[in-house]
């Protein structure tokens, strides 16, 4: 199978969750691509010579044959339809009803529990960095997360679908800021997040971060 030239554009640290959903969606579709850094904490993103600069001066950025698309989630669905199964490994459900849920979780995932993304930054994933006691705000965003991915997981299966799909890691990143901190998670969302986390996809971006920290 034929492919474009794919470029991936990262933080440095590889500290972002939604580089990684990017980085895992092209890897478990099993695309060659070229990863490229922007110095985040240096302001590099601002400038306007930075190949994102004009989409939304964030990462992930993903350049594939002239065209540049920005946001994780719209890339991941890029991905999907441009690089369509069944000659290309499928990251999102095959079920339409199912596909629009896997979605669904991905927008909730990247719009809501905002005092866990600030309390519980990536540097405990991917630094084993431990933070302080969650804030009021906090406790009640995990508490959300808790609760509404118990009820997704409430199948039993390893993966939110039966099939795994892109979203399944997604919330099994999200839930890790709680489990890799020591926060009180219950044992089925941890050993669901710890299942997740054992693709080579994933565990080849996660030594990048690990490389890049050491």
């Amino acid at each position: 199978m034929n492919q474009p030239v794919i470029t991936l554009w990262s933080d440095a640290n590889f500290f972002s969750p939604y580089v990684m959903s990017v980085y895992v969606a092209l890897a478990e579709k099993g695309l060659t691509f070229t990863l490229k850094t922007v110095d985040l904490d240096g302001g590099e993103h601002l400038k306007p010579q930075w190949q994102g600069y004009d989409l939304t001066r964030r990462v992930p950025v993903l350049e594939i044959d002239g065209f540049a698309l920005s946001e994780s989630s719209a890339i991941d669905e890029y991905l999907e339809d441009r690089f369509a199964p069944p000659e290309w490994e499928r990251i999102y459900p095959h079920d339409l009803q199912k596909r629009a849920r896997a979605r669904q979780i991905q927008a909730w995932l990247r719009s809501d529990l905002v005092p866990i993304r600030v309390e519980r930054s990536t540097d405990v994933v991917f630094a084993g960095v431990k933070k302080p006691a969650l804030s009021a705000e906090g406790t009640e965003s995990a508490q959300k997360l808790i609760e509404t991915a118990t009820a997704l997981l409430s199948h039993g299966n390893p993966n939110l679908f039966g099939e795994w799909c892109i979203a399944d890691i997604d919330l099994a990143l999200m839930l890790n800021r709680l489990i890799l901190n020591g926060d009180e998670v219950p044992q089925l969302l941890v050993d669901y997040a710890a299942f997740q986390w054992q693709r080579a996809s994933v565990q080849r971006y996660v030594a990048l971060s690990a490389k890049r920290a050491g």
